[in-house]
């Protein structure tokens, strides 16, 4: 299941004429910078915009493209997903929400979660 939904993301989530993600497609549906999504994601501003910075940026961009192509899914669409992303704090971790665990490395507890929640298990 989790790989269906990260191809799901990475078609919606690509970038035209490329095989990786797309920074700036993330950044729109979440409605931050690109400084901010290359704080949350952990890589340098300018790596986001940098041709040599693909592999990593899509390195990086993955979890995250996996987690609102998950809960895209589930909520309904894209837009719903990135609200609950940004806003919804997930129960169990002292009031933070999905963006905050993946600025703190934790995209994996995020994913783990959603796989719960899908699978009628609720936090």
């Amino acid at each position: 299941m989790v790989a269906h939904a990260f191809e799901m993301g990475a078609a919606s989530f690509g970038e035209a004429q490329s095989s990786f993600l797309s920074a700036r497609r993330v950044s729109e549906l979440l409605g931050v910078t690109q400084a901010e999504l290359a704080k949350l994601i952990g890589v340098a501003r300018n790596t986001l915009t940098a041709k040599s910075g693909a592999r990593k940026v899509d390195l990086a961009l993955s979890p995250v493209v996996r987690i609102l192509a998950m809960a895209g899914e589930m909520a309904g669409d894209e837009r719903r997903a990135a609200i609950w992303f940004k806003h919804q704090p997930i129960p169990g971790w002292a009031g933070k929400t999905a963006y905050d665990l993946v600025g703190e490395g934790k995209a994996d507890k995020v994913l783990a979660y959603l796989e719960a929640v899908r699978s009628g298990v609720y936090a």
